[in-house]
């Protein structure tokens, strides 16, 4: 079957967060994408929508059933029915976590630049952020050990949040690499909450590797937060699943998400989740050769346009991150600048702490034609924008 990726959608009349922008501007800043979402998916919700009445609504064994097919066969890894959990966001279940897994004033530690509301889950709720920077070499990102092991044995780190794969980066951990992350928040007694909502969207080829997958020891630790809202363009459907092996770990979590009212499905998150992972295999492999052909298309538009721009290898997301420090060090001057005088906007990367001022995070995910608008933008603005802010 042949799907569209190419026909541009008005969102604006849909009362979408992303395109509540003036007129005339592009946002290619939150991560949302801008592809009409599956068939399938499309279909199950009108037979939903068909039956008139949206009351409360249970989760059924159909839901579980599917969950656990999709990262069988997509994933490889057989997840255990009594590990799942229904949550209506990944956001709602970071927050909730973070109350529960910690009390007021420890820390939660992250790898920086990290997804920017790992921090607002974290502040929000009483406790301190404690970053663990990521050694750039202008190339890609690797975890400084001796740093993270050091703040690990911190006796008021008790919560570690790991974006896998990694936003913005977009960079997929290896299997060592999540060994290692286990190994160091089990002898530390830190729980890990692997924030995996980016998964299924791996350029052609690659996988990425569920925390829980790699050992015992990883599986003993951690949750899973995990949805089918990034993968198919579906996250105004507020459904996700969270899956905890371990079950005095999985009874808190458990507790966390029914006490913030946050474990119950709308009338229409199960019946998108279940389609999406028992019938959408084609249109996410067909949405994953477009958005592969999109970054490569902004890789080779910028070094071809915009030489003063790096862009970082992404092995994963619609996300791509800019390293903008040769034309500036401070990112929210040139993404102001970008949307003053062009209309695009991108994400200044301070937001996500670490060496983010440095660098633009950049949506790839749209119809073709609005991407090259996009690039053209961003040719305009750089070509304007005052040397050596």
């Amino acid at each position: 079957m042949t799907y569209d990726f190419t026909t541009v959608t008005d969102r604006r009349p849909t009362w979408s967060s992303k395109w509540d922008v003036q007129p005339g501007e592009l946002p290619m800043s939150t991560a949302d994408m801008d592809f009409v979402t599956a068939p399938e998916i499309q279909r199950a919700l009108e037979k939903r929508l068909r039956t008139g009445v949206y009351g409360y609504t249970d989760v059924p064994g159909a839901w579980y059933d599917a969950c656990i097919h999709w990262w069988r066969t997509r994933h490889g890894f057989t997840l255990q029915r009594e590990w799942l959990i229904f949550s209506a966001g990944v956001v709602p279940t970071i927050s909730s976590c973070v109350r529960k897994l910690t009390t007021p004033a420890e820390k939660v530690l992250v790898l920086t630049p990290v997804y920017n509301i790992f921090f607002n889950s974290i502040v929000n709720n009483g406790r301190f952020p404690l970053e663990c920077p990521l050694r750039y070499d202008g190339e890609r990102y690797s975890i400084d050990w001796e740093d993270l092991t050091e703040k690990l044995r911190d006796p008021q780190t008790r919560l570690m949040l790991l974006c896998n794969p990694h936003n913005p980066t977009g960079q997929i951990w290896d299997r060592e690499t999540l060994a290692r992350i286990g190994a160091l928040c089990s002898e530390n007694g830190v729980t890990v909450l692997s924030d995996e909502i980016h998964c299924d969207l791996t350029d052609p080829g690659l996988s990425y590797i569920p925390f829980a997958s790699v050992d015992a020891t990883c599986a003993s630790v951690c949750v899973m937060a995990m949805a089918p809202s990034k993968s198919f363009s579906i996250p105004g459907l507020q459904t996700s699943a969270v899956a905890v092996p371990d079950p005095v770990l999985r009874h808190k979590v458990w507790r966390a998400l029914n006490t913030d009212e946050v474990a119950e499905p709308n009338a229409f998150a199960v019946d998108g989740a279940i389609a999406a992972w028992t019938e959408g295999a084609a249109w996410l492999d067909a949405a994953r050769a477009q958005l592969a052909a999109n970054k490569a298309r902004v890789r080779a538009f910028i070094a071809e346009e915009v030489p003063a721009i790096r862009v970082l290898p992404s092995q994963a997301t619609y996300l791509l991150w800019l390293d903008v420090g040769a034309l500036t060090k401070d990112s929210a001057v040139l993404s102001a600048h970008l949307r003053r005088e062009t209309g695009l906007i991108l994400t200044a990367g301070a937001v996500y702490h670490g060496d983010g001022d440095h660098f633009l995070r950049m949506n790839t995910a749209y119809p073709p034609a609005q991407l090259e608008d996009g690039l053209r933008r961003l040719k305009q603005g750089v070509t304007t924008f005052p040397a050596a802010v």
